[in-house]
Protein backbone atom coordinates (compact mmCIF):
# COMPACT_ATOMS: atom_id res chain seq x y z
CA UNK A 1 0.00 0.00 0.00
CA UNK A 2 1.55 3.41 -0.58
CA UNK A 3 1.94 6.26 1.78
CA UNK A 4 -0.52 8.48 2.31
CA UNK A 5 0.59 11.91 1.02
CA UNK A 6 -0.25 14.95 2.66
CA UNK A 7 -0.26 18.90 1.65
CA UNK A 8 -0.67 22.53 3.05
CA UNK A 9 -3.46 24.44 1.61
CA UNK A 10 -0.79 25.97 -0.54
CA UNK A 11 -0.21 22.73 -1.97
CA UNK A 12 3.16 22.22 -0.12
CA UNK A 13 3.97 18.43 0.39
CA UNK A 14 4.54 17.77 4.38
CA UNK A 15 6.97 14.94 4.91
CA UNK A 16 5.99 12.21 7.47
CA UNK A 17 8.31 13.38 10.07
CA UNK A 18 11.16 16.26 9.86
CA UNK A 19 14.80 15.34 11.48
CA UNK A 20 16.41 19.05 11.25
CA UNK A 21 15.69 22.62 9.69
CA UNK A 22 17.36 23.82 6.83
CA UNK A 23 17.94 27.21 9.00
CA UNK A 24 20.28 29.64 10.19
CA UNK A 25 18.12 30.62 13.19
CA UNK A 26 20.67 30.29 15.83
CA UNK A 27 22.53 33.46 15.02
CA UNK A 28 18.80 35.10 14.69
CA UNK A 29 17.32 37.41 17.23
CA UNK A 30 13.84 38.56 17.73
CA UNK A 31 13.66 42.06 17.06
CA UNK A 32 16.74 42.41 14.68
CA UNK A 33 17.06 42.18 11.01
CA UNK A 34 15.52 39.83 9.09
CA UNK A 35 12.68 39.71 11.65
CA UNK A 36 11.88 36.14 11.15
CA UNK A 37 11.23 36.02 15.25
CA UNK A 38 9.66 39.20 15.16
CA UNK A 39 10.05 43.14 15.17
CA UNK A 40 9.92 43.50 19.12
CA UNK A 41 12.76 41.70 21.50
CA UNK A 42 10.16 40.48 24.14
CA UNK A 43 7.13 40.50 21.98
CA UNK A 44 3.75 39.89 24.19
CA UNK A 45 5.67 39.92 27.10
CA UNK A 46 6.31 43.54 26.72
CA UNK A 47 2.68 45.04 25.58
CA UNK A 48 -0.08 42.29 24.18
CA UNK A 49 -0.55 43.08 20.82
CA UNK A 50 -3.95 45.33 19.84
CA UNK A 51 -7.24 43.71 20.26
CA UNK A 52 -9.64 44.92 17.34
CA UNK A 53 -12.94 44.11 16.88
CA UNK A 54 -14.14 45.36 12.94
CA UNK A 55 -17.85 46.78 13.14
CA UNK A 56 -19.50 49.85 11.20
CA UNK A 57 -23.54 49.30 10.43
CA UNK A 58 -26.60 51.34 9.94
CA UNK A 59 -25.89 54.92 10.84
CA UNK A 60 -23.00 56.58 12.47
CA UNK A 61 -25.61 57.04 15.59
CA UNK A 62 -26.01 52.74 15.57
CA UNK A 63 -22.17 52.33 15.40
CA UNK A 64 -21.39 54.47 17.83
CA UNK A 65 -23.19 52.62 20.03
CA UNK A 66 -21.59 49.12 19.61
CA UNK A 67 -17.82 51.11 19.67
CA UNK A 68 -18.77 51.90 23.00
CA UNK A 69 -20.30 48.64 24.10
CA UNK A 70 -16.56 46.84 21.96
CA UNK A 71 -14.37 49.31 24.43
CA UNK A 72 -16.24 48.53 27.91
CA UNK A 73 -15.21 44.99 26.91
CA UNK A 74 -11.79 45.51 26.38
CA UNK A 75 -11.24 46.50 23.10
CA UNK A 76 -7.97 48.22 22.51
CA UNK A 77 -8.29 50.11 19.21
CA UNK A 78 -11.70 50.57 17.15
CA UNK A 79 -11.91 49.06 13.46
CA UNK A 80 -14.40 50.95 11.19
CA UNK A 81 -16.17 49.18 8.43
CA UNK A 82 -17.85 51.34 6.02
CA UNK A 83 -20.77 50.68 3.46
CA UNK A 84 -20.36 50.02 -0.26
CA UNK A 85 -21.44 53.58 -1.10
CA UNK A 86 -18.97 55.33 0.83
CA UNK A 87 -16.39 52.83 -0.36
CA UNK A 88 -16.92 53.71 -4.22
CA UNK A 89 -17.24 57.57 -3.50
CA UNK A 90 -21.49 57.68 -3.50
CA UNK A 91 -23.43 59.45 -1.24
CA UNK A 92 -26.75 57.79 0.54
CA UNK A 93 -28.75 59.74 -1.49
CA UNK A 94 -27.21 58.72 -4.93
CA UNK A 95 -29.48 56.35 -7.18
CA UNK A 96 -26.41 53.82 -7.09
CA UNK A 97 -26.26 53.38 -3.33
CA UNK A 98 -30.20 52.35 -3.44
CA UNK A 99 -30.01 49.16 -1.20
CA UNK A 100 -26.57 49.26 0.09
CA UNK A 101 -26.70 52.17 2.77
CA UNK A 102 -25.44 51.04 5.94
CA UNK A 103 -25.60 47.28 4.72
CA UNK A 104 -22.19 45.98 4.94
CA UNK A 105 -20.61 49.12 7.27
CA UNK A 106 -21.78 52.29 8.17
CA UNK A 107 -22.42 55.18 5.63
CA UNK A 108 -20.45 58.62 6.04
CA UNK A 109 -21.16 61.47 4.05
CA UNK A 110 -19.72 64.61 5.54
CA UNK A 111 -18.00 65.43 8.33
CA UNK A 112 -21.17 65.45 10.53
CA UNK A 113 -21.09 61.84 10.44
CA UNK A 114 -17.94 61.51 11.60
CA UNK A 115 -18.69 63.30 14.75
CA UNK A 116 -21.44 61.07 15.32
CA UNK A 117 -19.32 58.23 14.81
CA UNK A 118 -16.85 59.02 17.26
CA UNK A 119 -19.31 60.77 19.98
CA UNK A 120 -17.84 60.66 23.25
CA UNK A 121 -14.57 59.16 22.05
CA UNK A 122 -11.26 60.46 22.34
CA UNK A 123 -9.23 60.64 19.01
CA UNK A 124 -6.16 60.82 21.03
CA UNK A 125 -6.76 58.13 23.72
CA UNK A 126 -7.89 55.51 20.73
CA UNK A 127 -6.07 53.80 17.50
CA UNK A 128 -8.47 53.81 14.56
CA UNK A 129 -8.26 51.32 11.77
CA UNK A 130 -10.29 52.64 8.44
CA UNK A 131 -11.07 49.79 6.37
CA UNK A 132 -11.31 52.17 3.26
CA UNK A 133 -9.42 52.42 -0.14
CA UNK A 134 -10.55 54.63 -3.12
CA UNK A 135 -12.15 56.97 -0.68
CA UNK A 136 -9.34 56.26 2.02
CA UNK A 137 -8.22 60.22 1.59
CA UNK A 138 -11.37 61.97 2.46
CA UNK A 139 -12.24 59.42 4.86
CA UNK A 140 -8.80 60.50 6.64
CA UNK A 141 -9.88 63.69 6.00
CA UNK A 142 -12.83 63.38 8.13
CA UNK A 143 -11.21 61.79 10.94
CA UNK A 144 -8.43 65.04 10.93
CA UNK A 145 -10.91 67.45 10.74
CA UNK A 146 -12.92 65.91 13.50
CA UNK A 147 -9.87 65.78 15.50
CA UNK A 148 -8.83 69.23 14.97
CA UNK A 149 -12.46 69.95 16.51
CA UNK A 150 -11.76 68.02 19.10
CA UNK A 151 -8.79 69.95 20.17
CA UNK A 152 -6.17 67.30 19.58
CA UNK A 153 -2.61 67.18 19.26
CA UNK A 154 -2.24 65.65 15.57
CA UNK A 155 1.14 64.43 16.22
CA UNK A 156 -0.58 62.22 19.18
CA UNK A 157 -3.43 60.89 16.88
CA UNK A 158 -2.78 56.83 15.41
CA UNK A 159 -4.36 54.82 13.59
CA UNK A 160 -4.43 53.11 9.90
CA UNK A 161 -6.47 53.37 6.52
CA UNK A 162 -6.04 50.64 4.53
CA UNK A 163 -5.31 52.49 1.67
CA UNK A 164 -4.13 49.55 -0.79
CA UNK A 165 -5.93 50.37 -3.94
CA UNK A 166 -3.49 46.97 -6.54
CA UNK A 167 -5.39 44.42 -4.51
CA UNK A 168 -8.83 45.88 -5.28
CA UNK A 169 -8.36 45.66 -8.55
CA UNK A 170 -7.02 42.19 -8.00
CA UNK A 171 -9.33 40.72 -5.87
CA UNK A 172 -12.26 43.16 -4.22
CA UNK A 173 -13.63 45.45 -7.01
CA UNK A 174 -14.25 49.04 -4.74
CA UNK A 175 -11.99 51.11 -6.83
CA UNK A 176 -12.97 54.55 -8.34
CA UNK A 177 -10.15 56.12 -10.83
CA UNK A 178 -7.53 53.91 -12.77
CA UNK A 179 -4.48 52.45 -11.61
CA UNK A 180 -2.02 55.45 -12.01
CA UNK A 181 -3.87 58.73 -10.74
CA UNK A 182 -4.96 56.12 -7.48
CA UNK A 183 -1.25 55.45 -7.15
CA UNK A 184 -0.88 59.70 -6.97
CA UNK A 185 -3.32 59.68 -4.59
CA UNK A 186 -1.46 57.21 -2.02
CA UNK A 187 1.88 58.91 -2.27
CA UNK A 188 0.11 62.20 -1.81
CA UNK A 189 -1.03 60.63 0.95
CA UNK A 190 2.59 59.53 2.24
CA UNK A 191 3.85 62.99 1.80
CA UNK A 192 1.56 64.75 3.77
CA UNK A 193 0.89 62.34 6.71
CA UNK A 194 4.44 62.52 7.25
CA UNK A 195 3.91 66.22 8.02
CA UNK A 196 0.70 66.76 9.08
CA UNK A 197 0.01 63.28 11.30
CA UNK A 198 3.34 61.30 11.73
CA UNK A 199 1.98 58.37 14.17
CA UNK A 200 -0.92 57.62 11.25
CA UNK A 201 -0.11 54.08 9.36
CA UNK A 202 -1.00 55.82 5.53
CA UNK A 203 -1.48 51.85 4.12
CA UNK A 204 -2.22 48.95 5.34
CA UNK A 205 -1.12 46.68 2.45
CA UNK A 206 -3.93 43.60 2.37
CA UNK A 207 -3.63 40.45 1.49
CA UNK A 208 -6.80 39.45 3.35
CA UNK A 209 -8.61 40.62 0.68
CA UNK A 210 -6.39 38.72 -1.42
CA UNK A 211 -7.14 35.30 0.63
CA UNK A 212 -10.96 35.79 0.71
CA UNK A 213 -10.94 35.75 -3.11
CA UNK A 214 -9.30 31.98 -3.13
CA UNK A 215 -5.51 32.57 -3.50
CA UNK A 216 -3.10 30.45 -1.46
CA UNK A 217 -1.28 31.47 1.38
CA UNK A 218 2.34 31.49 -0.80
CA UNK A 219 0.30 33.62 -3.67
CA UNK A 220 -0.92 36.11 -0.19
CA UNK A 221 2.05 36.75 0.61
CA UNK A 222 3.29 37.12 -2.84
CA UNK A 223 0.87 39.04 -4.24
CA UNK A 224 0.90 41.30 -1.04
CA UNK A 225 4.54 41.94 -0.91
CA UNK A 226 4.85 42.30 -4.48
CA UNK A 227 1.96 45.33 -4.43
CA UNK A 228 3.97 46.74 -1.50
CA UNK A 229 7.46 47.10 -3.69
CA UNK A 230 4.85 49.00 -6.22
CA UNK A 231 4.11 51.30 -3.34
CA UNK A 232 7.26 51.79 -2.02
CA UNK A 233 8.97 52.31 -5.77
CA UNK A 234 5.97 54.97 -6.33
CA UNK A 235 6.73 57.01 -3.38
CA UNK A 236 10.56 57.08 -4.26
CA UNK A 237 9.81 58.01 -7.54
CA UNK A 238 7.70 61.23 -5.70
CA UNK A 239 11.19 61.56 -4.24
CA UNK A 240 10.00 60.51 -0.70
CA UNK A 241 12.43 59.01 1.97
CA UNK A 242 12.24 55.61 2.67
CA UNK A 243 13.61 55.79 6.30
CA UNK A 244 10.51 57.80 6.93
CA UNK A 245 7.73 56.82 4.42
CA UNK A 246 9.14 53.03 5.55
CA UNK A 247 8.04 53.51 9.29
CA UNK A 248 4.00 54.04 8.63
CA UNK A 249 4.00 51.35 6.14
CA UNK A 250 1.62 48.22 7.48
CA UNK A 251 0.37 45.13 6.51
CA UNK A 252 -2.98 42.90 6.42
CA UNK A 253 -2.80 38.97 6.32
CA UNK A 254 -5.57 36.62 6.90
CA UNK A 255 -5.57 33.64 9.07
CA UNK A 256 -7.10 30.16 8.08
CA UNK A 257 -6.89 26.82 9.58
CA UNK A 258 -3.96 25.33 8.51
CA UNK A 259 -2.44 26.25 11.72
CA UNK A 260 1.11 25.53 10.91
CA UNK A 261 0.86 26.91 7.27
CA UNK A 262 -0.16 30.07 8.79
CA UNK A 263 2.57 30.39 11.41
CA UNK A 264 5.44 29.75 8.89
CA UNK A 265 3.57 31.75 6.39
CA UNK A 266 3.91 35.17 8.66
CA UNK A 267 7.25 34.66 9.42
CA UNK A 268 8.57 34.36 5.82
CA UNK A 269 6.61 37.29 5.01
CA UNK A 270 8.50 39.61 8.00
CA UNK A 271 11.88 37.95 6.72
CA UNK A 272 11.19 38.84 2.50
CA UNK A 273 9.29 42.29 3.85
CA UNK A 274 12.55 43.10 5.31
CA UNK A 275 15.31 41.62 2.45
CA UNK A 276 13.15 43.47 0.01
CA UNK A 277 13.07 46.99 1.78
CA UNK A 278 16.64 46.58 2.11
CA UNK A 279 16.87 46.25 -1.69
CA UNK A 280 15.19 49.17 -2.23
CA UNK A 281 17.07 51.51 0.37
CA UNK A 282 16.16 51.37 3.90
CA UNK A 283 18.61 51.41 6.03
CA UNK A 284 16.58 52.56 9.25
CA UNK A 285 15.45 49.30 10.83
CA UNK A 286 11.76 50.33 11.89
CA UNK A 287 11.83 50.73 7.69
CA UNK A 288 12.90 47.79 7.81
CA UNK A 289 10.05 45.76 9.61
CA UNK A 290 6.97 44.09 8.38
CA UNK A 291 4.28 44.89 11.49
CA UNK A 292 0.62 43.75 10.27
CA UNK A 293 -2.84 43.56 11.51
CA UNK A 294 -4.22 40.05 10.93
CA UNK A 295 -8.60 38.94 10.51
CA UNK A 296 -9.59 35.52 10.89
CA UNK A 297 -10.91 34.05 7.90
CA UNK A 298 -13.97 35.26 6.93
CA UNK A 299 -14.19 32.91 4.31
CA UNK A 300 -13.80 29.86 6.40
CA UNK A 301 -16.67 30.45 8.25
CA UNK A 302 -19.87 27.84 7.64
CA UNK A 303 -23.16 28.47 7.77
CA UNK A 304 -23.84 25.12 8.54
CA UNK A 305 -23.35 24.40 11.85
CA UNK A 306 -22.31 28.08 12.76
CA UNK A 307 -21.24 27.27 16.44
CA UNK A 308 -18.30 25.26 14.91
CA UNK A 309 -16.40 28.24 13.83
CA UNK A 310 -15.42 29.70 17.32
CA UNK A 311 -13.00 26.71 17.04
CA UNK A 312 -12.35 27.74 13.74
CA UNK A 313 -11.60 31.32 14.83
CA UNK A 314 -9.63 29.43 17.91
CA UNK A 315 -6.97 27.84 15.56
CA UNK A 316 -7.03 31.14 13.60
CA UNK A 317 -6.58 33.52 16.06
CA UNK A 318 -3.52 31.40 17.57
CA UNK A 319 -2.12 30.82 13.97
CA UNK A 320 -1.57 34.74 14.25
CA UNK A 321 -0.27 35.04 17.67
CA UNK A 322 2.17 32.27 17.27
CA UNK A 323 3.01 34.13 14.14
CA UNK A 324 3.71 37.64 15.61
CA UNK A 325 0.93 39.92 14.82
CA UNK A 326 0.92 43.09 15.99
CA UNK A 327 -3.28 43.84 15.86
CA UNK A 328 -6.26 40.91 15.49
CA UNK A 329 -9.69 40.77 14.98
CA UNK A 330 -11.60 37.71 15.17
CA UNK A 331 -14.89 37.27 13.48
CA UNK A 332 -18.24 36.42 14.89
CA UNK A 333 -19.30 32.77 14.51
CA UNK A 334 -22.21 33.74 12.88
CA UNK A 335 -20.85 35.86 10.22
CA UNK A 336 -21.71 33.47 7.18
CA UNK A 337 -24.99 33.66 8.18
CA UNK A 338 -25.35 38.07 8.67
CA UNK A 339 -23.39 40.96 10.48
CA UNK A 340 -22.50 39.67 14.27
CA UNK A 341 -24.63 40.12 16.65
CA UNK A 342 -23.58 41.33 19.95
CA UNK A 343 -23.18 38.44 21.75
CA UNK A 344 -20.92 37.06 18.77
CA UNK A 345 -18.53 39.82 18.91
CA UNK A 346 -18.24 39.42 22.58
CA UNK A 347 -17.54 35.48 22.08
CA UNK A 348 -14.82 36.40 19.61
CA UNK A 349 -13.34 38.85 21.70
CA UNK A 350 -13.01 36.89 24.58
CA UNK A 351 -11.26 34.10 22.24
CA UNK A 352 -9.00 36.87 21.78
CA UNK A 353 -8.54 37.46 25.42
CA UNK A 354 -8.83 33.90 26.99
CA UNK A 355 -5.45 33.05 24.33
CA UNK A 356 -3.72 36.49 25.99
CA UNK A 357 -4.40 35.24 29.37
CA UNK A 358 -4.98 31.30 29.68
CA UNK A 359 -3.27 29.66 26.77
CA UNK A 360 0.48 30.88 27.62
CA UNK A 361 0.67 31.67 24.17
CA UNK A 362 2.17 35.14 24.30
CA UNK A 363 5.17 33.91 27.43
CA UNK A 364 7.88 33.35 25.32
CA UNK A 365 8.89 34.93 21.67
CA UNK A 366 8.20 32.61 18.75
CA UNK A 367 7.38 29.51 20.30
CA UNK A 368 7.77 27.83 17.16
CA UNK A 369 11.50 28.77 16.50
CA UNK A 370 13.55 25.49 16.38
CA UNK A 371 10.51 23.41 15.02
CA UNK A 372 11.99 21.23 12.45
CA UNK A 373 8.47 21.20 10.16
CA UNK A 374 7.92 25.03 10.97
CA UNK A 375 11.03 26.02 9.86
CA UNK A 376 11.46 23.86 6.33
CA UNK A 377 7.90 25.08 5.93
CA UNK A 378 8.93 29.52 6.75
CA UNK A 379 11.80 28.26 3.88
CA UNK A 380 9.60 26.37 1.06
CA UNK A 381 6.97 29.38 1.96
CA UNK A 382 9.72 31.95 1.21
CA UNK A 383 10.99 30.33 -1.78
CA UNK A 384 7.80 29.66 -3.72
CA UNK A 385 6.43 33.33 -3.08
CA UNK A 386 10.19 34.96 -3.67
CA UNK A 387 9.37 32.34 -7.27
CA UNK A 388 5.92 34.50 -7.52
CA UNK A 389 7.27 37.91 -7.18
CA UNK A 390 10.45 37.24 -9.47
CA UNK A 391 7.66 36.63 -12.05
CA UNK A 392 5.36 39.51 -11.49
CA UNK A 393 8.86 41.78 -11.46
CA UNK A 394 9.44 40.50 -15.17
CA UNK A 395 6.63 41.61 -15.86
CA UNK A 396 7.28 45.04 -14.62
CA UNK A 397 5.62 44.71 -11.44
CA UNK A 398 2.30 44.74 -10.10
CA UNK A 399 0.12 46.95 -11.61
CA UNK A 400 1.69 45.60 -14.90
CA UNK A 401 0.47 42.17 -13.25
CA UNK A 402 -2.50 43.38 -12.57
CA UNK A 403 -3.44 45.11 -16.03
CA UNK A 404 -2.58 42.09 -17.84
CA UNK A 405 -5.12 40.06 -15.26
CA UNK A 406 -2.04 37.66 -13.96
CA UNK A 407 -3.00 38.68 -10.36
CA UNK A 408 -6.64 37.68 -11.27
CA UNK A 409 -5.68 34.11 -13.26
CA UNK A 410 -3.69 32.95 -10.49
CA UNK A 411 -6.06 33.38 -7.88
CA UNK A 412 -8.90 32.33 -9.96
CA UNK A 413 -7.48 29.32 -10.22
CA UNK A 414 -6.43 28.38 -6.60
CA UNK A 415 -10.56 29.27 -5.73
CA UNK A 416 -11.97 26.44 -8.63
CA UNK A 417 -8.80 24.21 -7.52
CA UNK A 418 -9.86 24.38 -3.75
CA UNK A 419 -13.85 24.03 -4.65
CA UNK A 420 -12.96 21.21 -6.52
CA UNK A 421 -11.24 19.60 -4.04
CA UNK A 422 -13.88 20.23 -1.38
CA UNK A 423 -16.71 18.98 -3.66
CA UNK A 424 -14.85 15.71 -4.53
CA UNK A 425 -14.09 15.05 -0.81
CA UNK A 426 -10.65 15.94 -0.55
CA UNK A 427 -10.89 18.58 1.54
CA UNK A 428 -12.86 17.94 4.35
CA UNK A 429 -14.79 20.77 6.30
CA UNK A 430 -16.66 19.57 9.11
CA UNK A 431 -20.79 20.10 9.14
CA UNK A 432 -20.26 20.85 5.32
CA UNK A 433 -19.43 17.73 2.96
CA UNK A 434 -18.75 15.32 6.64
CA UNK A 435 -20.55 15.03 9.83
CA UNK A 436 -23.51 17.17 8.67
CA UNK A 437 -26.86 16.89 10.36
CA UNK A 438 -30.48 18.08 9.48
CA UNK A 439 -30.40 21.54 11.16
CA UNK A 440 -32.69 23.97 12.35
CA UNK A 441 -31.14 27.53 12.59
CA UNK A 442 -31.71 29.53 16.21
CA UNK A 443 -28.96 31.55 15.26
CA UNK A 444 -30.38 35.31 15.59
CA UNK A 445 -29.65 37.07 12.09
CA UNK A 446 -28.60 40.48 12.64
CA UNK A 447 -30.52 43.04 10.09
CA UNK A 448 -30.06 46.18 8.62
CA UNK A 449 -33.59 48.25 8.47
CA UNK A 450 -33.58 49.73 4.91
CA UNK A 451 -35.47 53.38 6.55
CA UNK A 452 -31.13 53.91 6.68
CA UNK A 453 -30.80 55.20 3.56
CA UNK A 454 -34.39 57.50 4.10
CA UNK A 455 -32.53 58.79 7.07
CA UNK A 456 -29.05 59.87 5.80
CA UNK A 457 -31.27 61.29 2.36
CA UNK A 458 -32.76 63.48 4.71
CA UNK A 459 -29.58 64.63 6.77
CA UNK A 460 -27.89 65.33 3.77
CA UNK A 461 -30.58 67.54 2.22
CA UNK A 462 -30.34 69.37 5.59
CA UNK A 463 -26.84 69.80 5.29
CA UNK A 464 -26.88 71.30 1.82
CA UNK A 465 -29.38 73.48 2.73
CA UNK A 466 -27.73 75.02 5.75
CA UNK A 467 -23.90 75.33 4.51
CA UNK A 468 -21.94 78.05 2.24
CA UNK A 469 -22.97 76.56 -0.69
CA UNK A 470 -21.07 78.90 -2.89
CA UNK A 471 -17.49 78.38 -0.91
CA UNK A 472 -18.44 74.25 -1.27
CA UNK A 473 -18.64 75.24 -5.14
CA UNK A 474 -15.14 77.32 -4.99
CA UNK A 475 -13.56 74.50 -2.57
CA UNK A 476 -14.86 71.58 -5.27
CA UNK A 477 -13.33 73.72 -8.37
CA UNK A 478 -9.72 73.99 -5.94
CA UNK A 479 -9.74 70.00 -6.49
CA UNK A 480 -9.94 69.78 -10.06
CA UNK A 481 -7.58 72.37 -10.21
CA UNK A 482 -5.56 70.61 -7.41
CA UNK A 483 -5.86 67.06 -9.44
CA UNK A 484 -4.95 68.59 -12.45
CA UNK A 485 -1.66 70.02 -11.09
CA UNK A 486 1.18 68.05 -9.26
CA UNK A 487 0.46 70.04 -6.28
CA UNK A 488 -0.11 67.69 -3.03
CA UNK A 489 -4.21 66.86 -2.71
CA UNK A 490 -4.42 66.27 0.98
CA UNK A 491 -4.57 70.12 1.95
CA UNK A 492 -7.80 70.98 -0.05
CA UNK A 493 -9.75 68.13 0.59
CA UNK A 494 -9.51 68.83 4.54
CA UNK A 495 -10.74 72.34 3.77
CA UNK A 496 -13.06 70.77 1.94
CA UNK A 497 -14.57 68.46 4.62
CA UNK A 498 -14.39 71.18 6.75
CA UNK A 499 -16.33 72.87 4.84
CA UNK A 500 -19.27 70.05 4.96
CA UNK A 501 -18.59 69.13 1.05
CA UNK A 502 -19.60 65.68 1.24
CA UNK A 503 -17.54 62.42 -0.09
CA UNK A 504 -19.55 62.32 -2.88
CA UNK A 505 -18.90 65.67 -4.11
CA UNK A 506 -15.26 65.14 -3.80
CA UNK A 507 -14.72 61.95 -5.47
CA UNK A 508 -16.98 63.28 -8.30
CA UNK A 509 -14.92 66.35 -8.69
CA UNK A 510 -11.73 63.90 -9.20
CA UNK A 511 -13.80 61.62 -11.34
CA UNK A 512 -14.57 64.83 -13.89
CA UNK A 513 -10.66 64.71 -13.87
CA UNK A 514 -9.12 61.28 -13.01
CA UNK A 515 -12.25 59.41 -15.31
CA UNK A 516 -13.28 56.04 -13.79
CA UNK A 517 -11.62 52.12 -14.23
CA UNK A 518 -13.39 50.27 -16.43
Amino acid sequence: MSEKKCFTDSGIEINRVYYSAPTTLQKERPGEFPYTRGVQSDMYRGKLWTMRQYAGFSTAEESNKRYHFLLSQGVMGLSVAFDLPTQIGYDSDHALAEGEVGKVGVAIDSIEDMELLFAGINLEQVSTSMTINATGFILLAFYVALAKKQGADLYKISGTIQNDILKEYAARGTYIYPPKPSMRIITDIFEWCAKEVPKWNTISISGYHIREAGSTAVQEIAFTLSNGKAYVQAALAKGLDINIFGKRLSFFFNAHNHLFEEVSKFRAARRMWAKIMKELGATDEKALMLRFHTQTGGATLTAQQPLNNICRVTIQTLSAVLGGTQSLHTNGYDEALSLPTEDAARVALRTQQIVAFESGAPDTVDPFAGSYFVESLTDEIENKALALINKIDAMGGSVSAIESGFMQDEIAKSAYTYQRHIESGEKIIVGVNKFQIIETNTIPGFKIDDSIRIIQSNNLKALREKRNNSKVSELLKKITLTAKSTENIMPIVVEAVENYCTLGEISDALRSVFGEYK
